[in-house]
């Protein structure tokens, strides 16, 4: 193992992500939109997505959430209704607008995963979805035993 930061898992990572992200909100500018909306966008259900959901799905902060949220109501993106049955409960529902916007962003993430599935073999891809959910088991267990030794 090298102390190299070209060789060190997180930072290829990291890299890889910052311009992921980069093209990604290149690419949603171009709506008056963000990654972080179109993501939001791509999980919320027909049926209405619970905000507290969202959060961790999204890997969001509370703060970042509501922010982002707040923004796409005035956008006119979502709605927010609170749940029928459960009052304290607070849905989220696309507008019309919303729905556009997120067959922009699904063909343009699908768009980029298809070049992706088309440069490189299955088999590679196979290996990169194990050694991501690897990757990810291990980091849910250090954080368990961090919050165990507390």
């Amino acid at each position: 193992m090298s102390d190299n930061p070209d060789f060190l898992y997180d930072f290829v990572i990291r890299h890889s992500w910052h311009r992921i992200s980069r093209m990604y909100n290149t690419k949603a500018a171009d709506y008056e939109m963000t990654m972080s909306i179109g993501f939001l966008l791509m999980n919320v259900d027909k049926e209405g997505t619970p905000s507290t959901a969202l959060g961790p799905k999204m890997g969001m902060e509370p703060t970042s959430l509501s922010r982002t949220l707040k923004s796409m109501e005035d956008k006119g993106l979502i709605i927010r209704k609170e749940d029928a049955i459960d009052k304290r409960k607070v849905l989220v529902f696309l507008t019309p607008e919303g729905v556009e916007k997120r067959k922009l962003v699904r063909d343009f993430v699908v768009g980029f995963n298809d070049k992706i599935f088309a440069k490189i073999p299955a088999t590679k891809m196979k290996a990169f979805y194990e050694v991501a959910f690897k990757v990810d088991a291990l980091i849910e267990e250090e954080l368990k035993n961090k919050i165990e030794n507390k």
